[in-house]
């Protein structure tokens, strides 16, 4: 436009003046004022035509990098983005054709261009003194693609229950099977990181509760207040005391009479190395793990200290009373179980303090695998994947939110600051129907009160931002759909149900590979 207002500049000075000769000069100024000014509106045809020539490269070069992990061939690939180029090319054949565009395939970059010959409309009058190929211009463009750039954030939040250990009509464990397909799922995803730390994996192996490790035994945001309590059981009566039987029965109390500190999973009603039917001289009266209680949720769990025996009347000889004090275990004696929350921090990613901190016990029910935080040391993620064991009972709400702690930031897993553009993604996979927490269940029978709990974290995670893959393993379709599972995926492509441990694999593999695809795509 500056060369049109040129132009008509001239042109009032020329129309103005009183000198000779003017009508001579204006002749000879009027070819190349109309050159000048045609110059200015080609130009901006020029950068109309860059423009949209670019939009559509960007295009091009998407669809090349979203096909490049789909098993296509460089030609197949080819054709697909010259496909996109000419449908976001816009511009009529006024303004010159595109040639076909070059595409230059790399290690997870794609570079698409192209040109036009675009016919000029009064540039073209500059043949007329001498100018040559003129009567077109040669706009030219190049875009580059680069996938695995985006930042992306991963927790694995991975069933480590008994029945993990069963095997298909094939042979095939089903934790064999995660091991393996999660063992792949993360070589997927180191690939796509351009950048040592673009990509970062949390892993963390559940049952009934978590593992954070004893090495977090003096962390404050550990809640030990279940820990130190006295059980909800008979407290022992006066006459109770060393020599006396144990006061309480696996039938009526659900628990039995253990060795001081043992913890003996085995001790229960059909006996075990560490029961005891007598109070030992110490005159320590110690209950055992609480049996299967679906009312209580405690079924499974240990108490985590002793009743002492205080001779009312010192010196006392025989037919003595005495007093009874909870006397908790030391710290040092837990094994880094983590049960749920209160009601409602169970199903939110609060940050921890009073009232609001993570409460440990002890119980059979827990993995023996410890919860990993967020990091990008490919061989340690892969040697925690190996190390997972199968035990316990199933609760997927404790796991769903500790893969949404995992990215949170702050303890209780401390992930790095959460880079901008960074995808949040959240893969869950269990094998069965809930059937015990906290508050809720047997550890035997579905409970659908633990469903409920997983149906709220499962909204919060998803309002947060999160994108949510989940997996059901049925083998052979025997317990049906797992409605709470599906209704957790952020839609129904992300929701698997399997019903052979061999398709754990191929399942895993297909959602690293949607998960790569989905940071092109973002």
């Amino acid at each position: 436009m500056s060369g049109i207002r040129v132009a008509f500049s001239y042109l009032r000075a020329f129309c103005a003046s009183k000198r000779a000769n003017v009508a001579i000069i204006f002749g000879l100024s009027l070819l190349p004022i109309t050159i000048a000014a045609g110059a200015g509106l080609d130009l901006a045809r020029g950068m109309i035509v860059r423009e949209q020539m670019l939009e559509a490269l960007d295009a091009a070069g998407l669809a090349a990098g979203s096909a490049s992990g789909q098993g296509m061939g460089a030609q197949q690939i080819a054709v697909l983005s010259q496909t996109y180029f000419n449908a976001n090319y816009k511009l009529d054949s006024s303004y010159g054709t595109p040639k076909p565009i070059t595409l230059v395939m790399g290690d997870k970059v794609a570079t698409a261009s192209t040109s036009v010959v675009m016919p000029t409309v009064l540039v073209r009058l500059a043949d007329l003194i001498g100018c040559t190929h003129c009567d077109t211009m040669t706009i030219t463009g190049s875009t580059q693609v680069v996938w695995g750039q985006t930042k992306l954030w991963v927790s694995l939040v991975l069933d480590n229950t008994g029945s993990m250990t069963q095997t298909d009509n094939k042979g095939v464990s089903k934790i064999s099977a995660l091991k393996t397909g999660t063992t792949q799922l993360l070589g997927i995803l180191q690939s796509a990181a351009a950048t040592p730390g673009d990509v970062q994996v949390a892993i963390l192996p559940f049952s009934k509760d978590v593992n954070v490790g004893t090495a977090n035994v003096n962390a404050g945001w550990i809640d030990w207040t279940d820990w130190n309590s006295a059980p909800p059981i008979t407290v022992p009566s006066s006459s109770v005391g060393p020599g006396s039987s144990c006061p309480w029965t696996w039938s009526s109390n659900k628990v039995a009479c253990t060795k001081s500190s043992a913890n003996d999973p085995n001790c229960t009603n059909s006996g075990g190395n560490d029961c005891v039917t007598t109070i030992p001289s110490t005159g320590l009266i110690c209950p055992s793990q609480h049996d299967t209680d679906a009312s209580t949720g405690l079924g499974g769990h240990y108490y985590n200290g002793c009743y002492n025996s205080t001779k009312k009347i010192s010196g006392c000889k025989s037919n003595c009373q005495y007093d009874h004090t909870w006397v908790p275990n030391s710290h040092s004696t837990w094994t880094g179980c983590i049960m749920d929350r209160s009601q409602n921090y169970d199903v939110q990613n609060t940050a921890p303090g009073t009232g609001t901190n993570f409460p440990a016990e002890n119980a059979f029910s827990c993995p023996p695998q410890t919860v990993m935080a967020l990091n990008y040391n490919w061989s340690n993620l892969t040697n925690e994947v190996n190390n997972m064991q199968a035990q316990g009972s199933t609760n997927q709400t404790i796991g769903l939110a500790w893969g949404w702690q995992a990215q949170t930031s702050g303890n209780p897993l401390s992930p790095p600051t959460l880079p901008p553009n960074t995808l949040q993604v959240v893969v869950l996979l269990s094998d069965g129907l809930n059937t015990q927490d906290r508050f809720y269940g047997d550890g035997s029978n579905h409970s659908t009160n633990v469903d409920n709990r997983m149906s709220k974290v499962c909204t919060n995670v998803k309002a947060a931002g999160y994108i949510v893959y989940t997996i059901f393993v049925d083998l052979n379709g025997t317990q049906g759909n797992s409605t709470v599972l599906q209704n957790c995926a952020s839609d129904s492509s992300k929701y698997f149900d399997l019903t052979q441990s061999g398709q754990i694999i191929t399942t895993l593999n297909v959602i690293a590979q949607d998960i790569v695809n989905l940071r092109l795509s973002k």
